[in-house]
């Protein structure tokens, strides 16, 4: 297949579950354009919206998609996976013992240190600072006289969703705004 304009690759599909709700909001559930049209053709997706881009063989030549919707519903009811993202998401990005939002020295940080016995569970890990993460140590949270905001605890899919609304991706297609809930003044 050949294109017309600009690279496929710049044109996403946002993904809509069956009910018309993006499968997630953070990240942003996009496809690439090869995944979409093969949705599109194995009969999986309905699309909603398209780019004006095309792409085309000698013999076919079709819009790429720019928002497709499930015919299955996916259910969010299953417990999500215990990741380093899906923790800093459940705490919001945020350290837990000082409320720095600095992403780039997040830590996990095990509420009941390994060595007292502590695992590596939703219900013990916390999203941390590297500094307060130096400072608390191998020691309780009493004994650092550094208590957690929040007491850890495993989210639900919903949860995440909810919390991930709460993050925009730098990009939005104009075709995607209703379906998604943020402020459109945050666009670039």
């Amino acid at each position: 297949m050949h294109l017309n304009r600009k690279s496929p690759d710049s044109c996403p599909a946002l993904v809509l579950n069956a009910d018309f709700r993006p499968l997630s909001y953070f990240p942003l559930s996009l496809w690439s354009w090869q995944d979409s049209l093969k949705a599109v053709f194995l009969d999986r997706v309905d699309v909603v919206a398209e780019y004006e881009n095309t792409v085309r063989s000698p013999s076919f030549e079709m819009r790429l998609p720019s928002v497709i919707a499930l015919k299955r519903y996916i259910n969010h009811a299953r417990a999500p996976a215990f990741t380093r993202f899906n923790v800093f998401l459940r705490d919001s990005f945020s350290c837990q013992y000082c409320g720095d939002m600095n992403r780039e020295i997040l830590t996990f940080d095990h509420v009941t240190p390994r060595s007292k016995g502590g695992r590596t569970t939703w219900g013990n890990i916390v999203a941390a600072c590297s500094p307060c993460n130096l400072k608390k140590g191998g020691r309780s949270p009493k004994d650092a006289r550094m208590q957690p905001f929040q007491k850890p605890y495993r989210p639900n899919m919903y949860e995440l969703n909810e919390k991930g609304r709460a993050f925009p991706p730098n990009y939005l297609h104009e075709s995607w705004h209703d379906y998604l809930y943020w402020d459109t003044e945050l666009e670039p």
